[in-house]
Order: structure tokens, then C-alpha cells, then sequence
């Protein structure tokens, strides 16, 4: 951590999905920044932050002193708010001008990830921007960089015209940046800053997992085309394993895995290793711990008390056998399993898809898992089984061409840039795979259908507001697909579609996942239950490092069982990857003693 304080920059952007520990490595950059003199504002644009919970200090929208630490400033700036504010400066122009199926268009438009990112933008660049505002600050960091797709936005002369007025194709997740024209010379001013490697740091947050890497590997190498060249990576809650516990010495081994195999561009970056933290970095204490790492905390468990709490956790949750008699019990269906990236929904939805196939069901598992690890391997070995792979490259550029080739001749060329810029965004990959997915759903009258990457409320609702507006605007509702005509009927009926919200044990996807959850609530549509997957906490784990995880683990399975659903099932980590029928019989072992699950 040392070598990353001392070539701080003026600006830092910490990037990094959800869960990776992008807040906890913020703070703890800017506590050793400030406790070396230096003064220090600190920004949080995330959506689902706990900034005060790790800095134990009481936040607002405007910079306050962070208790215990000279010189560090800190703010919590809600994008949710400010993209609600955004939304409605942009529509409030055309309440009366355009029809109201437009108008809801346009609203459900302007409610996605995207909108609140630029929304979260706008906020922050007041800060970045304005020379007057950070005089006093020797460096300012940021939790929560902004992505690749909002910075090519914003260099687009077209994305600062009056774009919703003149433009009808319903592809828009994002809409205009015109309501904010008033910023623009501030945003030009930031974007420049950001590419000024003098001037920003990236830092590029990871766990020591494929995945993490991968994603990390992709926002390296699309914010470098964007400029952005300067960069740093964190390799955050390393395990090492001193011990002869056979889960620790599976999870040393899984990370040691990862990181041999990560992609050469982020070993060619400057790296900083952060070790195993097994309550996170949470308070004070804590984050100076970061930067000082010869005061080690200690983690005391008692091991009878922890075996005793997790009998009890296990018995507030659902075994995984009683909850598959549940899913089967309509005898067909769909079943989707939701989460944010790196939660396990790809395998949960490959186990339940198992164990109704070998119940005598017929089932036909659709997945988007790009490696089709899981999907290979199962099909070979379980009858009554078929698999079916989406592949979301295709199918975005299916969609994509076809959105194009409908406005050929009809845009301006700057307003063309824009559109195919939109047509880049998140947002627009979920429509285009799950109008694939709508195909699948529509067969669900005569046996199982698991999806693994289910839509958010959003992207129902964006499509449902789109077909009211081809509907009533454009009169082309024909071009929608009969299957997604038909979809939200099919997934609003609980008899028939049972969805499942994936979620690990922690601050971080807890909290994306209920935010998930409510926006499937906004499309009225409730959640069946919840999978908390890789525990440590039923691990069966003795290591005092990983039961002292397991502690940790137990406050947000209380928080999900307790307060966010009915239904739930508790999964452990386990060290086998979960290949082939066998291997995913590990999650139905429901006891965390057994024998199978310690002994990985």
C-alpha cells in the first residue's frame, strides 16, 4: 500500500463490480494519504455505499470531517436522489407535449443503471471540475469510478442536443445529457482530467477470482482506449493458509489459481497485494491496519459459540431438498435465478436445473455462461436434461445491427454516433439476450424451464413502456416478437415463473440485492426466495481465520432471512469447482458437518 501512497496523484478513481471491496480500499488510501499530512477529500457515488459504516463517521452530501483522522474530508453523495432529479428535469419539458405512453417511456427510460451513473457524475464533477471547490485538498478520491460507456458519452457533440424529441426507436437506456448543459464545460474540464495521467490515478479493485480479474482485465482495456492510462491494481482480500484445515487449504489454492492465470495486461500492471480480512475493513482501526499491516488484528472464535450460531442460522433456512419440493411443485414453469455478476447464479440455476432432471422432470436450462463450463458438462451426464446456450455477443449484435439499420437515413450523423454509443450501454445487452430468453420462456406449458441471467424491473418495464409506446406513437407494435408481447403476463404469474435472488454473505451484494429485488416489486413482480451462496459460516471450515469470516457472515444472513425474505436457502462455500452433476451435489448437502463438504 506504501508504493501506491506514494505516487497518488491529485485525482484518484477507484473502479471495480460489486463486492470486490472498492469502498474498504478508498478509505483506506485516503486514511494514508491524510495521516501523512496531506489534506484529503473523499467522494462515494455508489449506489448501495456504506462510507459511514467503514468510516464510523455520520456523512452528508457536503464534505464533513471524518472523526479520528486530521486533514480527511468526506462526503456521500446518493445517486439514487440525483438520478430522480435528472429524470425529472429531462421529462418535465414534454409533460403536456408528448403522449403520456411516451412520457412513460421516456421515465422508465431514465430509471436504469445508466441514468443513475451520469446522474452520479454530474454530482461529483461539481467537485473534480471547479478548481474554487477543491483548492484546499491535496488529493480527492473517488469510490466509484465512472464507466468506459458514460465517458464516451459525454464526448459526443450529439449527446447535448435534444435527442428524446427526434428520436423514436425506444433504444435509448440513458436519454439525453442536455438537461445538464449547464455542466458541460465542467464535465469537458473532469473528462480531461481524467485522462491527464499527471493529474489521475485509476485504481482497478479485484478479489483474487477469474472473474474479478476478467471484469477488472475489460475496464482496464476499455478506459486505456479512453485515455485513462495510468493505472493501478488491487488485489484485495488475498488468503494465504497456515494451517492443515481443508478449506482453508482449498481457498489458498483457488486464489493462488487465479492469479497465476490472470490475463497478462493486469500482470503487467503496478499491483498492490491487500491480505484476507475476514470482517472486511470495517472502522478505524481497520483501515489504518491497511497501511500499517505490522499491527495484525487478531481473531478470537470461540468454536463451540460458532458451531452453535450456525445450527441456529441453518435452521431459519430452508434445506436445499425442500426448497427444490417447492420449485417443482406446479410439475412445470420457469425458474430464473438473479444476481449481480460473481454471485454463483450460473451454477445455482445449473444445480436446480440437476436435481429436477434426475427427479424424472423435463427440463431445459438456458444459460448466457460465455465458457459454458457448467452447461457441457451437465448435459452429458443427466437425462431428461437439455441445455441451451445464449450467446450474449450475438445477441446484442443482433439487436443492435437490426436498431441500425431501421434509422439508416432517418438520423443525423452526429445523432447516429449517439445511438449506436446507447446502443453500447448494459442496459441494451439485458433487452437483446432476453428477447432471446422470451423465446425460451414461452415453453414452459409442458415441463421446467431454468434461465440463469433473468431482466431486472427495468428492463420489464423499459420493454413493456416500449411496447406501449410503438403502440400508441409509432404504431409498430408488430415488430415487437410475439414471445416478448407475451413475457411480463408469464413472469408476473407466481404459478407459473418463481424467481430466485442469488446473494453472497456481505455488506456490498446484500444490498445490490435488495435493490434488485425492488426493482422486480416496481414491475410487480415478488421474488419466490433467496440463495445465499459461498458461506463460510456452513463451510464445516475449524480454521479461526475463515470461522472469524463466518462471524461476519452471520449479521446479513439474519439481515436476508430476517427482513428480505421468506424463503431462503443457505449454500457453503466449497473448494471443487462446481463442474458436472456430481460436484453439484456439494450444494445439496444441506448439513455443514457433513463429511463431503468439510472434507473439499
Amino acid at each position: 500500500m506504501r508504493d501506491l501512497l506514494e505516487k497518488a496523484s491529485k485525482f484518484l478513481f477507484f473502479t471495480g463490480k460489486g463486492g470486490v471491496g472498492k469502498t474498504s480500499m478508498a478509505c483506506a488510501t485516503a486514511v494514508g494519504l491524510a495521516e501523512t499530512g496531506k489534506r484529503v477529500l473523499l467522494i462515494s457515488t455508489d449506489p448501495a455505499s456504506n462510507l459511514d459504516e467503514v468510516l464510523e463517521t455520520k456523512l452528508k452530501s457536503t464534505p464533513v470531517q471524518v472523526v479520528g483522522v486530521k486533514g480527511l474530508f468526506a462526503m456521500n453523495i446518493n445517486p439514487i436522489i440525483a438520478a430522480s432529479e435528472y429524470r425529472e428535469r429531462m421529462v418535465e419539458p414534454y409533460r403536456g407535449v408528448l403522449p403520456d405512453a411516451a412520457i412513460q417511456q421516456i421515465e422508465e427510460q431514465l430509471s436504469g443503471a445508466c441514468t443513475v451513473e451520469i446522474a452520479g457524475f454530474n454530482e461529483f464533477s461539481k467537485f473534480i471540475g471547479d478548481d474554487n471547490a477543491i483548492k484546499n485538498y491535496d488529493h480527492v478520491v473517488l469510490d466509484t469510478a465512472p464507466t468506459g460507456h458514460t465517458l464516451r458519452l459525454l464526448n459526443l457533440p450529439s449527446a447535448w442536443n435534444d435527442f428524446i424529441t427526434n428520436n423514436q426507436t425506444g433504444s435509448s437506456c440513458l436519454g439525453p445529457v442536455s438537461g445538464l448543459a449547464e455542466q458541460k464545460v465542467i464535465f469537458e474540464k473532469v473528462v480531461n482530467s481524467l485522462k491527464d495521467p499527471v493529474k489521475t490515478l485509476l485504481v482497478l479493485v479485484s478479489r483474487a477470482e477469474s472473474m474479478s480479474f476478467n471484469e477488472a482485465n475489460r475496464a482496464s482495456g476499455e478506459l486505456k482506449e479512453l485515455g485513462l492510462t495510468n493505472q493501478h491494481l488491487i488485489i484485495n482480500g488475498l488468503f494465504t493458509n497456515n494451517s492443515d484445515d481443508k478449506i482453508a487449504c482449498a481457498f489458498a489454492e483457488k486464489s493462488q489459481a487465479a492469479i497465476d492465470a490472470m490475463p497478462d495486461e493486469l500482470k503487467a500492471l503496478p499491483a498492490t497485494n491487500i491480505s484476507f480480512r475476514p470482517a472486511g475493513v470495517m472502522g478505524m482501526e481497520a483501515l489504518k491496519n491497511i497501511c500499517n499491516p505490522k499491527n495484525e488484528l487478531i481473531n478470537c472464535v470461540d468454536a463451540k459459540e460458532f458451531e452453535t450460531k450456525a445450527e441456529e442460522i441453518l435452521k431459519k433456512n430452508k434445506p436445499w431438498e425442500a426448497m427444490i419440493n417447492d420449485l417443482e411443485s406446479e410439475g412445470r414453469g420457469v425458474i430464473m435465478t438473479m444476481g449481480k455478476g460473481g454471485v454463483g447464479k450460473t451454477t445455482m440455476a445449473a444445480m436446480i436445473a440437476t436435481e429436477l432432471a434426475r427427479l424424472g422432470h423435463s427440463v431445459l436450462l438456458s444459460t448466457t455462461d460465455p465458457a459454458a463450463h457448467v452447461a457441457n458438462a451437465i448435459s452429458e451426464e443427466v437425462p431428461n436434461l437439455q441445455v441451451e446456450r445464449i450467446d450474449p455477443k450475438v445477441e446484442t449484435e443482433r439487436y443492435v445491427s437490426g436498431v441500425i439499420e431501421k434509422n439508416k437515413g432517418k438520423l443525423s450523423s452526429d445523432d447516429m454516433a449517439l445511438l449506436e454509443e446507447e446502443l453500447r450501454s448494459p442496459c441494451i445487452e439485458e433487452i437483446a439476450v432476453f428477447q432471446a430468453f422470451a423465446k425460451t420462456v414461452s415453453k414452459g406449458n409442458d415441463r421446467f424451464i431454468v434461465l440463469d441471467t433473468a431482466p431486472t424491473g427495468h428492463t420489464l418495464l423499459l420493454l413493456d413502456s416500449t411496447e406501449a409506446y410503438h403502440r400508441q406513437v409509432a404504431k409498430t407494435a408488430d415488430d415487437l416478437p410475439e414471445e416478448v408481447k407475451g413475457l411480463l403476463p408469464r413472469i408476473r404469474d407466481p404459478k407459473f415463473t418463481k424467481v430466485l435472488i442469488v446473494a453472497l454473505p456481505e455488506a456490498t451484494p446484500v444490498h445490490e440485492a435488495e435493490a434488485l429485488q425492488n426493482d422486480l416489486r416496481r414491475a410487480d413482480i415478488e421474488p419466490y426466495g433467496w440463495i445465499i451462496n459461498r458461506s463460510f459460516a456452513v463451510s464445516g471450515t475449524k480454521d479461526p481465520t475463515l470461522q472469524s469470516k463466518g462471524l461476519y457472515e452471520f449479521k446479513y444472513i439474519d439481515e436476508i432471512t430476517d427482513a428480505l425474505s421468506e424463503k431462503t436457502v443457505l449454500s457453503p462455500w466449497v473448494g471443487e469447482e462446481l463442474v458436472g452433476a456430481e460436484n453439484l451435489k456439494l450444494l445439496m448437502k444441506g448439513e455443514y458437518q457433513n463429511e463431503k463438504t468439510t472434507g473439499v
